[in-house]
């Protein structure tokens, strides 16, 4: 079936507008040609969008996985870990782990996308357009991290049924580190794809790589509770930092003492603070995005 929307139309009439005169050159270029690149990358990220609002069925029934996930699984293995504490505890312990997962999906298409389009050919349409392709890679990262982002927030949404507060304060800043993580993923997503021609070849080296990196994050028990060459792992996965970063920030606005399980990582016994954790999966992100470009820069 055709992925071609109206917004495909639109970037490809934009690819093949004709270059203005030489006889006309304008009177501030250089602001004319960053008017044009952001121009461009919104046109990419509102294609996302586009699929986005098209498919709320599938995006529906993609949200039942953390859902149960959160709310059987999760009272199930609360019962398992004997702590003497209610199961609520490490609902709230597990609700940060859930969110990462609900935003993994949607992140990852983008990456899928990217290798369906250089198929169809559309890739091609929009490589020739007068922008650099920074923009047309970034704007696509963007889009797949907002709609990622907009379908943790249904999850996010249930966040009482996990005994987490309410609060304005505490949303934004879940909401916050909730697009970091996404753009993470998507920008990893996005240089995998960058890479690989074939979609099931593709899908099988996704689902080998996101994987681990889901159950390495520490989503279901601390890093502290792994085994050393494991922890070691966790501590290479972006991911980790993503999910101790929103615990600590759900931990932050919850009262009591929290349960014994909830340890934060560590460095050699240092325990690493959110802003930190933060920064490393910001770093992260770069590190990913400029590799992603490197290849991408390279596609023909």
């Amino acid at each position: 079936m055709s992925r071609t929307t109206t917004t495909d139309r639109g970037w490809e009439a934009h690819a093949h507008r004709r270059p203005a005169s030489p006889m006309a050159a304008p009177a501030h270029p250089l602001s004319q040609r960053l008017a044009a690149e952001l121009r461009a990358g919104r046109m990419v990220w509102r294609r996302e969008m586009k699929h986005f609002w098209r498919d709320l069925p599938r995006v529906a029934a993609s949200l039942v996985q953390p859902v149960l996930f959160l709310y059987i699984l999760g009272v199930g293995f609360a019962g398992i870990i004997d702590t003497g504490r209610s199961s609520g505890d490490y609902l709230l312990f597990l609700f940060p782990g859930v969110l990462v997962m609900a935003v993994q999906q949607p992140a990852v298409a983008v990456g899928s996308s990217i290798v369906w389009d250089r198929q169809s050919g559309f890739l091609r349409e929009m490589l020739v357009a007068p922008v650099a392709r920074t923009t047309v890679l970034v704007g696509k990262c963007l889009g797949g991290a907002t709609v990622a982002t907009c379908q943790g927030m249904a999850v996010l949404v249930t966040a009482g049924l996990a005994g987490i507060p309410y609060r304005v304060g505490l949303f934004a800043a879940l909401l916050a580190e909730l697009l970091l993580a996404s753009l993470v993923m998507t920008v990893l997503a996005a240089a995998l794809a960058v890479s690989i021609r074939r979609v099931q070849t593709f899908n099988v080296v996704l689902t080998a790589l996101f994987i681990p990196l889901t159950f390495l994050s520490g989503m279901m028990f601390p890093v502290s509770a792994m085994p050393v060459w494991m922890a070691a792992l966790a501590l290479a996965d972006p991911l980790t930092y993503a999910v101790d970063a929103m615990r600590t920030t759900v931990m932050a606005f919850h009262h009591g003492p929290p349960a014994p399980y909830f340890h934060h990582v560590t460095w050699g016994g240092w325990q690493v603070p959110a802003g930190v954790s933060l920064a490393l999966v910001a770093l992260a992100t770069l590190a990913a995005l400029w590799v992603a470009n490197h290849r991408f820069s390279r596609t023909e």
